[in-house]
């Protein structure tokens, strides 16, 4: 499903994110990446999402390379991929609904498609009958399971997410968690950047581990995962 192999990044100023990091997700894994702050998790998913490219080796996502793909085929790949960020960054001015449907606008889907798929994400969410409320009217965690409703509303075979449990507190943390181990269970692969260990030590998942841009002694799989396509 998604596979590095030998990828390094270098940013402009010169500092290198990641060095020669390999591994393989297979489809329907929920994988934990870890490392302290600073360790490169950021620029792995902004990999995988094609929001940087790699300076060398190659990041493939369902068996094709992505690092040369042209800047017009991009909005078209990233639709394969729903993004959940630590700050939600949800558009404070429009309601839940809108903040929702927002990728399937920009993908030109029929408004009874986007009400029909709007609906379905915010009730995997548990916030269906909010959707008219604006994004300060709801809580922290409420917020962040708006991120998710907005990820999952295009259904995606694959979710990253960076940090998405830093603000909140222990038990919404877990129950953010859940959902994304719910969606690993129906075949959607699951990448998930954290330093909290809280979290990771709650859920038997594999962990790939960071530090200073490289992968830690038994962090990398070579090989495809035994999980088997759903």
């Amino acid at each position: 499903m998604i596979q590095f192999e030998r990828v390094s990044k270098r940013y402009p100023n010169g500092r290198e994110a990641l060095t020669n990091v390999g591994f393989f997700v297979g489809r329907g894994e929920l994988v934990f990446i870890t490392g302290r702050s600073g360790a490169g998790k950021s620029t792995l998913l902004k990999l995988i999402a094609l929001l940087e490219r790699p300076s060398r080796g190659t990041v493939s996502v369902n068996g094709h390379s992505i690092g040369g793909l042209h800047a017009r085929h991009i909005p078209a790949f990233r639709r394969q991929i729903g993004m959940v960020f630590q700050d939600h960054k949800l558009l404070a001015d429009r309601p839940v609904f809108d903040n929702v449907a927002l990728p399937l606008v920009v993908a030109g889907a029929p408004l009874k498609e986007i009400d029909k798929r709007v609906r379905a994400a915010l009730d995997q969410v548990g916030l269906l009958g909010k959707e008219r409320m604006l994004p300060v009217e709801l809580s922290v965690g409420e917020q962040q399971r708006v991120g998710i409703a907005r990820a999952i509303v295009g259904k995606p075979p694959i979710i990253v997410a960076d940090e998405p449990t830093g603000n909140l507190d222990p038990d919404l943390a877990l129950e953010v968690m859940r959902l994304f181990k719910r969606f690993s269970e129906v075949g959607v692969t699951v990448l998930v950047a954290t330093h909290d260990l809280h979290v990771v030590r709650e859920f038997v998942s594999r962990e790939i581990t960071l530090s200073d841009g490289q992968l830690t002694d038994g962090s990398a799989n070579p090989l495809p995962s035994l999980v088997a396509s759903r």
